[in-house]
């Protein structure tokens, strides 16, 4: 392991030399890559339906291919799925991501390519482990165990290609050297059933030198609280001695900083990435700032569309050059993986423009992600409907908020709900409501999964006219406002209780 450590910490320090390549040079860096792009996909269905052949400029680019959502690309993804080539991309596409619903599905399925997981996923990896090494040049992380907490994969139905958790097909597809780092073994990270792979997780690791782990907060917790319990240890720096970094992404950390800073002990950093299923975007660079640099040369060309643009019948993009700081931008991309213009449905505001530093600011649209379960509107709304519809009842307005992780209770959901005709257990409206979620979010159905993560919602009856109160409280009577769905932060719903 030592020389294995020695060996990689060498062709890291090579990496620097190509980041502050793209930080010194970010325009270039992008105008290549999207030549590249548009060159290699000219002859795919796609290529030849935009003439891509015939475009010779980013400006030509954005006149001709329209902004697309994952409705508007998902036929030629199934069409992918089943085996058809050169549809996006030109390659036989074997891995798809799967992540929360849209409009028509309960989940989404998003390409991998083979450029994708090795030029934008793996380069990323390899570019987060670079600047750590270079802001700790005293850290022999690599000479011990790494815990990836990552989701499981499965051949999909319609044969010849796999599906799975991003997370699950980048482990799946390592290089073999690359596991002699990892515990526990590749069979038990990306197992299906979640209880027993936490219990095999901590029974494998347990005698390990760990001394990293990576993952999303809420799932990191779980992980690391068990293996506590189970060796009778108040700190893992005490079952782990050598531990120093926790990789983070997925959801805002600031709810869990002080409880990771609680079991974690002394001496342990925290590095945040933006890594989607669609591509690896960002990462933190710098460990006394709260923000992340974009990553230029990872295959994926970036434009930004300001919130005010977002209703649009013809919403207009710009590039890194006009970017300015503390504004909303939807995240636009095209990737090396066949997405085109695609709207991701995050928003990030730039902290830095010498070099482009961004903060992940919220979704495009009205959402709760406390714990990465991407609960969006009209999640909510079936779920709503379901319920109303099992029990009889009759809904009038609602709103929900989470309830974050602390040391005396459990993420969850918290639903106020006014009705025009009240159900006669409100308990089993709730539970109702809870399976609702869980058929519409498959992110909510793994969360909720044996209580785990998500307990089961917290659902309050309010008296008829509350949310007008509020609506009336600050100044939003009319037929413009609305009470707002669903909310990432508690200040809505918080404001609507004081007044019950």
């Amino acid at each position: 392991m030592a020389l294995l450590s020695s060996i990689a910490s060498w062709l890291l320090k090579k990496r620097i030399h190509e980041i502050e390549l793209y930080k010194k040079y970010p325009y270039e860096v992008q105008n290549e890559l999207f030549e590249k792009l548009i060159h290699t996909a000219e002859h795919t269905e796609w290529g030849q339906k935009y003439n891509y052949s015939k475009i010779t400029n980013i400006n030509q680019y954005r006149e001709t291919v329209p902004i697309n959502t994952y409705h508007d690309l998902e036929d030629y993804f199934n069409r992918m799925r089943k085996g058809e080539c050169d549809i996006l991309w030109p390659e036989d596409i074997k891995w798809f991501a799967k992540s929360s619903g849209t409009t028509n599905s309960k989940s989404k399925f998003i390409p991998i390519s083979e450029e994708s997981l090795n030029e934008c996923h793996y380069s990323g990896g390899k570019e987060l482990l670079a600047v750590y090494h270079e802001a700790y040049p005293e850290s022999e992380f690599l000479s011990g165990k790494t815990i990836a907490v990552a989701g499981s994969t499965k051949q999909d139905s319609n044969g010849g290609v796999y599906v799975g958790d991003l997370s699950a097909i980048l482990m799946s597809n390592l290089p073999i050297w690359a596991h002699l780092s990892k515990a526990p073994k590749l069979s038990i990270v990306i197992m299906d059933e979640w209880q027993e792979k936490l219990e095999k997780i901590v029974e494998h690791t347990l005698e390990e030198d760990v001394r990293a782990i990576s993952g999303v907060p809420s799932w990191i917790l779980v992980i690391l609280r068990r293996a506590l319990e189970v060796s009778g240890k108040k700190y893992i720096k005490e079952l782990w001695p050598n531990f120093e970094l926790v990789v983070h992404g997925g959801v805002s950390f600031a709810p869990y900083a002080q409880q990771f800073e609680e079991i974690c002990g002394p001496d342990v950093h925290y590095q945040e990435v933006y890594n989607a299923s669609e591509g690896f975007f960002a990462m933190q660079d710098d460990f006394e700032r709260d923000d992340m640099l974009l990553m230029l040369d990872n295959g994926v060309f970036y434009e930004f569309m300001p919130m005010s643009e977002y209703h649009s019948e013809n919403p207009k993009t710009i590039g890194l050059q006009e970017v300015e700081m503390g504004v909303a931008y939807a995240l636009v991309i095209s990737t090396n993986a066949g997405l085109w213009r695609y709207l991701i449905g995050d928003t990030v505001v730039f902290t830095s423009l010498h070099p482009f530093r961004i903060r992940i600011n919220g979704r495009t649209k009205s959402f709760i992600n406390a714990v990465g379960e991407e609960l969006v509107v009209e999640n909510a709304d079936n779920a709503i409907l379901h319920a109303c519809s099992m029990t009889n009842a009759v809904m009038s307005e609602y709103t929900a908020a989470p309830i974050y992780f602390s040391n005396k209770k459990q993420a969850g959901h918290e639903w106020l709900i006014e009705f025009e005709h009240e159900p006669d257990d409100i308990d089993l409206f709730a539970e109702f409501l809870d399976n609702g979620l869980k058929m519409v979010n498959s992110d909510y159905e793994a969360k909720r999964y044996h209580n785990m993560i998500l307990m089961p919602p917290k659902v309050q009856k309010l008296p008829k006219g509350s949310f007008m109160q509020w609506l009336e409280k600050h100044h939003r009577l009319g037929g413009q406002y609305k009470v707002p769905r669903l909310s990432n932060e508690r200040r809505i719903l918080e404001e609507i209780l004081e007044l019950v």
